[in-house]
C-alpha cells in the first residue's frame, strides 16, 4: 500500500506543471532527535537564491505583538468576560522554521530547536490523539455520540447527549456548559452581552465555531476514554515512533485535573487560550508534518491509520475550509491563494504554520509571522521551485 500510495504521488507530482518535472528523490525520514538529512535546495528542486527570498520574506514579517505571550494574551483577549489566564505561558523566540522537501531538509532559519507556544496547532495533536482511539477500536464511529462512550457529567444535559466525536473534531457541537471556570459562550463572545445566555442552540452540526471550552472538552473525553494522560498516550503511540525530541511538553490548567480510577491527572488543554497547550520546536513540528504528508506512515508503519488521515482531511460541511481539528483546507485555493487546493496546514496563533503541500511533497514550518503575510511566503516558496533545465 505504501509503495502504491508513492507511486501515485508521482503521479500527481508530474501532472502538476514543468516546476515539478525533476524526478522526486524518494521521501526521507529523519532519525532520532534532531537528525535530518540535509540537501541543497538546488538538488531538490529549488532554486537557492529565490527560497532565500522566501525565507528573508519570513523572518521580515515578524508578528507585530510582544514576545512576552502572557502579555500578549492579555492584549488579545482583554474584551472576554473570563478572560483570566490559567494555564503557563512563555515568552517566544525570533521568527523560526523549517522547509522540507521529500523529507529532506532543504532551509532553516531562527532557532527550529527552540521550544515554543504553538497555540492551536496543539488541536491537531489533540486530534491525533482522537485518530489512536479510533485505530485502536476505543472511538468505534466518529458519528456515535460522546455520551454513549464517555458518560461524564459534562455531556448529561439533553443537547449535550447528541453530540458525537464528529462534531467535536470539526467545531460544529455548539456544546453547552462551564469547563474548567470558562462557560462556552465565554469564548470570543457576541458583541451584544444580551445573548450570551439567551440565544437558541444550534443543532449539533450546523454551525461551525471555534471555541477553546468546547476543544478542552473534547480533550477532557478522551482523557476518561484512554484512561491515561494524555501526553503520555501521545508520546508512546505517536511521538516516540516518529522520533520526536523529548523537548516538547503538554500543558492543561491549574484547575484541569481529574481523577482517574483513584489517581489525580490533569486534563491537557486544546491551545493556548488562557494559557497551557502544547510548547514544542519547530523540528518537532516538521516531524509531525511529515507524518501527515505521509498519511500517517512513518517508513514502514502505519502510526495513524491512511483512513484516519482521509477523515481529518474532509471538509466540514458548515465550513469547508475547515476539516478535523486543526486541518486547515484549501478549496477553492481561498485560504491560500498561491497554494494548491489540496494542500492543508496545522493553524495556531503567532502565527504557528505547519504547512503541507503533498502535490509538492513539501512541508513549511513557519512560527511568529505576520498572518497577512502568510501567502506571500508559501507562495515564495513555491515558486522557488525550479523549471526543468
Amino acid at each position: 500500500m505504501f509503495r502504491s500510495s508513492i507511486l501515485a504521488l508521482a503521479v500527481v507530482v508530474l501532472a502538476a506543471g514543468p516546476a515539478l518535472a525533476e524526478t522526486p528523490a524518494p521521501p526521507s525520514f529523519p532519525g532520532p532527535d534532531h537528525e535530518w538529512e540535509q540537501r541543497k535546495p538546488e538538488e531538490v528542486g529549488f532554486d537557492p537564491a529565490r527560497l532565500k527570498d522566501a525565507v528573508d520574506f519570513a523572518v521580515a514579517n515578524e508578528r507585530k505583538a510582544p514576545r512576552d505571550l502572557a502579555l500578549d494574551h492579555a492584549q488579545s483577549f482583554y474584551k472576554e468576560p473570563f478572560n483570566e489566564a490559567i494555564g503557563p505561558f512563555k515568552e517566544r523566540g525570533a521568527p523560526t522554521g523549517v522547509i522540507l522537501r521529500h523529507g529532506y531538509r532543504v532551509a532553516e532559519w531562527g532557532e527550529p530547536a527552540r521550544v515554543d507556544m504553538t497555540f492551536s496547532v496543539t488541536k491537531s495533536f489533540l486530534s491525533a490523539v482522537a485518530g489512536l482511539a479510533f485505530d485502536r477500536g476505543l472511538i468505534r464511529d466518529v458519528g456515535r455520540a460522546v455520551h454513549d462512550d464517555v458518560p461524564i457529567a459534562e455531556l448529561e444535559s439533553p443537547h449535550n447527549r447528541t453530540v458525537t466525536w464528529d462534531h467535536l473534531l470539526r467545531q460544529t457541537s455548539d456544546w453547552e456548559g462551564t469547563l474548567w471556570g470558562k462557560p462556552d459562550w465565554g469564548d470570543r463572545p457576541d458583541p451584544d452581552p444580551a445573548t450570551w445566555t439567551t440565544r437558541k442552540r444550534n443543532q449539533p452540526g450546523a454551525v461551525h465555531e471555534y471555541n477553546d471550552v468546547r476543544v478542552n472538552v473534547l480533550a477532557l473525553a478522551l482523557t476518561h476514554l484512554w484512561r491515561r494522560p494524555l501526553p503520555q498516550v501521545l508520546r508512546d503511540e505517536l511521538m516516540d515512533p516518529i522520533g520526536a525530541s523529548r523537548t516538547w511538553r503538554w500543558y492543561g490548567y491549574d484547575n484541569s485535573w481529574v481523577n482517574l480510577d483513584g489517581v489525580m491527572v490533569q486534563s491537557v488543554s486544546g491551545g493556548g487560550h488562557w494559557g497551557g497547550g502544547m510548547q514544542i520546536s519547530a523540528y518537532d513540528q516538521a516531524r509531525f508534518g511529515h507524518l501527515t504528508l505521509r498519511r500517517g506512515r512513518w517508513r514502514d508503519r502505519a502510526v495513524l491509520s491512511e483512513r484516519w488521515l482521509a477523515l481529518a482531511t474532509t471538509p466540514t460541511p458548515a465550513e469547508p475550509g475547515y476539516g478535523f481539528m486543526n486541518f486547515y483546507l484549501n478549496p477553492g485555493r481561498k485560504r491560500l491563494p498561491s497554494a494548491p487546493e489540496t494542500a492543508f496546514a496545522h493553524m495556531g496563533a503567532g502565527t504557528n504554520m505547519v504547512y503541507v503541500d503533498p502535490v509538492h511533497d513539501l512541508v513549511v514550518v513557519a512560527r511568529w509571522i505576520d498572518g497577512a503575510a502568510l501567502d506571500g511566503f508559501v507562495g515564495r516558496v513555491l515558486g522557488a521551485l525550479r523549471a526543468a533545465d
